[in-house]
């Protein structure tokens, strides 16, 4: 889609194949936040560039845990919890996916169908093998709820199950917090495992505590999760590559032995994480300042976001245009499942230069 884009002469095109933050004239965003964090860094002579520890910074693993869990999460106050840098989002999953591999005694996970072109990849490379749920339903453009209860409920006791916490990819479709509910209560009644991929912590609502209560559901309970955290939307670190991989135990003996295995996991394939992003988003989480000005700042992304989805709705309602469009406002974060078929994206390419997939 990019290529194609890219090749196009016409002064006015647009391209949605991208899951990148644009500002109104298209360009990419570095928050004010992180210029500013970037420039105290610089100004800090002490600093150096030694090898991390193979799991990264103690500062950014802790803050990171704090951000995603609650600052008063129980999990953490017991040391429940084993937290370690990694490369961004997909550098998470894939730790803790053959970490999964190697240490769990099922092999199957279970992901959204759909769910981010990725995923599958990432798992069946990380000797996972991988099974859909059903999740998206193409006729309300919402979801498929009951087919999710049905294909979780008939998953073998054990199976992994991988969740988006919020704003799924590429639906936008979440569930509600008394459908999370439900989804907790089967999945722990027949022991399986949660995988989060939180991508878009505060980009979803506007709200961090709100964005994470998916993921606290399941940590309140006690039993057992893997986190996978990226920074790159919600600071806008795309090219920086940070990102934790959390695993709540049950007990902290547990959580150190299961830290003295990740170690193991991420030695042979990327040794240590690097320094810089992840001192960006330390340096902003444990200054207060730095910290609220970063939330409004993101709270001005997706509140973007929203009230474009809404001019977009009120649009296509002035015009009296054909069927029910209300999923474009019902649907969350920076995707959307249009309901539009391949012709109809292609004569939006060719008479109006608007690049997206075709599906």
């Amino acid at each position: 889609v990019t290529v194609a884009y890219n090749k196009d002469p016409s002064p006015v095109k647009l391209n949605l194949g991208v899951g990148a933050y644009r500002t109104e004239e298209g360009k990419p965003l570095v928050l004010n936040v992180v210029r500013k964090a970037e420039q105290m860094l610089l100004n800090d002579k002490s600093r150096v560039k030694e090898y991390l520890p193979i799991v990264g910074i103690a500062e950014f693993n802790k803050l990171s845990a704090k951000l995603i869990f609650g600052a008063d999460s129980p999990a953490i106050r017991e040391n429940r919890v084993t937290t370690v840098q990694c490369l961004s989002g997909t550098g998470s999953l894939r730790v803790g996916a053959e970490f999964l591999a190697r240490h769990y005694h099922q092999k199957t996970i279970y992901i959204p169908q759909p769910t981010w072109g990725n995923h599958p990849k990432v798992f069946t490379l990380a000797g996972l093998s991988v099974k859909t749920y059903r999740y998206y339903d193409p006729t309300t453009r919402g979801m498929n709820f009951q087919g999710l209860l049905e294909d979780l409920g008939s998953a073998p006791s054990g199976s992994i199950v991988l969740l988006h916490a919020c704003a799924h990819n590429p639906t936008g479709v979440d569930p509600t917090l008394q459908q999370w509910e439900q989804i907790r209560q089967l999945m722990r009644s027949k022991a399986l495992l949660p995988f989060f991929d939180s991508a878009y912590q505060g980009f979803a609502s506007g709200n961090l505590d709100e964005d994470a209560q998916s993921i606290r559901m399941f940590v309140a309970d006690g039993g057992e999760c893997f986190v996978a955290q990226s920074y790159a939307k919600n600071m806008g670190l795309y090219g920086e590559r940070v990102g934790a991989l959390s695993v709540v135990c049950r007990a902290a003996d547990v959580a150190s032995k299961v830290e003295s295995q990740l170690k193991l996991v991420i030695r042979p394939m990327f040794s240590n994480p690097p320094i810089h992003g992840a001192s960006i988003v330390a340096t902003i989480l444990k200054d207060s300042n730095m910290f609220n000005e970063w939330t409004i700042e993101l709270k001005a992304m997706a509140d973007r976001i929203i009230s474009m989805r809404k001019q977009l709705f009120d649009a296509l309602c002035a015009r009296g245009t054909p069927g029910d469009w209300s999923h474009i406002i019902k649907q969350i974060g920076m995707f959307t499942f249009t309901g539009l078929n391949s012709k109809q994206v292609e004569f939006m390419t060719r008479e109006y230069h608007i690049y997206m997939t075709s599906d």
